[in-house]
């Protein structure tokens, strides 16, 4: 369990806080969606769990563990694959050997699968990839190192439709009862299959902290024709399929598929209640 409670942050030389008293708990054997537009903390918040910043006010533990402390127990349960990194110019054979004894579970085995999901040979020199290549090899290997704790900011950024597709076969090929993964992500479509559960930031603050299946008991998401009922719709944008609609769920409706775009544009609107 990951417990946030009365966070502030700000970054040094900022009058601008991040947080302000902000707290929040995650648990274990869930998929989280982070989502917020640009500067709104999802970054921030990823390497304030992992321990890579670090608050002067509030907590942030794992299982009952301030984070900042880095202590190696802690670390070996946790994975944060950034944005942005830079590999080194070697065998993957010598990085695993190198790293894998920092993560007491780490599989090969795994490792082998993963890769083989991508599409990648098992045998690689790290320095001859491009960048999508590198970002499938390092989730591999951020996946197949089975930590308890694995946070992923923006992991389809750089990758192509096929590498999606096969990114969300290999997450959900490797959850586990006692694994959550926080996923932050600007491209919703990428990923809405996959999540269990909802965070919306904006400005210090959740605008949406919720399950998919709450979700998806109160509202419905459809198309409809311009000029069909709408006394239900609580928000709605015009598609070529018609007016994609947010509604408010009522007996006898079928069940639908989430849109997280609508549901993003609608929280931000504040017409989630």
């Amino acid at each position: 369990m990951i417990e946030i409670k009365n966070l502030s942050y700000k970054y040094p030389g900022s009058n601008r806080y991040v947080f302000d008293d902000f707290s929040l708990t995650l648990c274990d054997n869930n998929i989280y969606g982070l989502l917020g537009k640009n500067g709104m903390g999802k970054s921030t918040l990823l390497y304030l769990i992992s321990g890579m910043l670090r608050q002067k006010v509030g907590t942030v533990t794992i299982d009952g563990v301030d984070s900042h402390l880095g202590r190696p127990e802690m670390l070996s349960e946790l994975f944060l694959v950034p944005e942005e990194f830079e590999l080194p110019a070697m065998s993957l054979d010598t990085y695993v050997r190198m790293n894998e004894p920092f993560y007491p579970r780490f599989s090969r085995d795994v490792l082998n699968r993963c890769l083989t999901d991508f599409e990648l040979p098992l045998t690689l020199n790290l320095k001859a990839l491009s960048m999508g290549q590198k970002k499938k090899v390092y989730m591999s290997f951020a996946i197949a190192a089975n930590t308890r704790v694995l946070l992923m900011d923006e992991p389809t950024n750089g990758l192509d439709i096929p590498s999606k597709s096969q990114f969300r076969k290999v997450i959900a090929n490797n959850m586990s009862d006692d694994r959550m993964v926080i996923i932050s992500t600007h491209q919703v479509h990428d990923v809405e299959s996959l999540l269990d559960h909802i965070l919306i930031l904006d400005e210090r603050h959740l605008l949406l902290n919720s399950s998919v299946s709450d979700i998806c008991e109160k509202y419905t998401f459809d198309y409809r024709m311009p000029g069909t009922g709408s006394e239900d719709v609580i928000y709605a944008e015009p598609t070529i399929q018609g007016n994609a609609v947010i509604a408010h769920r009522k007996e006898g409706d079928n069940d639908t598929n989430i849109n997280l775009e609508l549901l993003f544009n609608a929280a931000n609107k504040g017409l989630l209640k």
